[in-house]
């Protein structure tokens, strides 16, 4: 008892040292600068108020791209003329008046939080991996969601990111954690939370299946281009794990100099990784001390969110350069790099989607999506 309250002290002079530090998010983090005619460099604003447009999809038209915003509400961009409408909501419809415009973390378990988001060629269908409400469909005819899939022996805490065999129609997606909710992912990173999980649904039988457990924050998955493995961001330990459909094995990809969220196929060749932040120093010193692992877990149930984020926000503020994205063959090898351009702020990338010779890159945390014209 007096270890757990020692534990607890500790954290809550770590929380307040750290909150005092901090200013208003968003006055940190400005969108970048534009910089005459040579930038390239361009962003969608997203409108109503929402942010974290975590993740992107194109329809089999090539129109897009469409994201999911922290108010439940799934967008579609249609172009600099008219940027951004409503394509529908993952929100109850009783919901969707109270939910718009919510930036809120503690609102998502009732407005949802959309995040890896693909359409399935041959249907048109829009299949959403939603944080608190599992894996969804939307039908183009109705916009309104069905879930197809919540649990698996367990219900899904987590649901995180998806890729789709289109020659199949079956669905990979991630279940982050068997434990924390999307609203603490901070707190699954940093006490080494195991309970992750590599998901199958198949949309011709309509089951679930578990590919692979015991996972710690696995994040973004995408099929190789002839379907004989998948990636997967193991997120807490910044490497992309492999596995192989053919003997459900798999091995160490890719070890990655920061955290990884989401990965997606280059039309070019390869796969884009988007690096949600770097890992410095301070940051893996204090994440390999097993006392801050339990001073973070007993504090985090004392203390507030807003507070715990104020501590983690303050690490992302220390000196970093460098990646934001690569792009890696099939064998591991890298083919290009993404890096912070010059005084610009690209921060919290989530993922780089690669279509009609543009980069879109989003972020799961900021109020717009970035272009950049290769």
């Amino acid at each position: 008892m007096k270890k757990n309250m020692l534990l607890s002290a500790l954290m809550a002079v770590a929380v307040s040292f750290f909150s005092l530090t901090m200013k208003d998010y968003f006055s940190l983090y400005q969108s970048p600068a534009e910089n005459g005619e040579e930038n390239r460099l361009k962003e969608a604003f997203i409108n109503g108020g929402a942010v974290g447009p975590e993740s992107l999809a194109f329809d089999e038209d090539g129109e897009g791209p469409y994201t999911g915003v922290s108010d439940g509400r799934i967008l579609k961009w249609q172009g600099d003329d008219i940027g951004w409408i409503e394509f529908s909501s993952v929100s109850p419809s009783h919901m969707l008046d109270e939910c718009r415009g919510s930036q809120d973390p503690k609102q998502e378990y009732l407005c949802g939080r959309p995040l890896g988001l693909c359409f399935c060629k041959k249907t048109g269908k829009l299949y959403v991996a939603d944080a608190y409400f599992g894996l969804l469909i939307f039908d183009n005819k109705d916009k309104v969601p069905t879930t197809v899939s919540k649990e698996a022996g367990a219900p899904f805490y987590f649901t995180n990111a998806l890729d789709i065999d289109q020659e199949t129609g079956v669905i990979y997606f991630t279940v982050s954690s068997a434990k924390f909710r999307r609203s603490e992912f901070l707190s699954a990173i940093i006490t080494g939370d195991n309970t992750g999980r590599l998901m199958q649904y198949d949309s011709t039988t309509q089951k679930t299946q578990i590919l692979l457990s015991n996972l710690s924050f696995p994040n973004g998955v995408a099929l190789s281009s002839d379907g004989s493995f998948l990636l997967i961001a193991d997120s807490t330990n910044c490497r992309i794990l492999r596995y192989w459909l053919q003997n459900s094995s798999f091995e160490v990809f890719f070890q990655l100099p920061g955290f990884p969220d989401n990965i997606r196929r280059s039309p070019r060749g390869g796969f884009w990784i988007a690096l949600h932040s770097r890992r410095n120093t301070l940051e893996k010193w204090l994440l390999s001390l097993p006392w801050i692992k339990k001073a973070f877990f007993y504090g985090s149930n004392l203390f507030p969110s807003s507070s715990i984020n104020g501590m983690m926000q303050f690490l992302k503020r220390m000196p970093t350069k460098g990646v934001m994205a690569m792009r890696l063959d099939e064998d591991g090898n890298i083919i290009e790099v993404l890096e912070n351009p010059g005084e610009r702020k690209m921060v919290f990338i989530s993922e780089v989607h690669e279509m009609n010779d543009s980069l879109w890159i989003g972020s799961v945390m900021m109020p717009f999506i970035w272009r950049y014209k290769i």
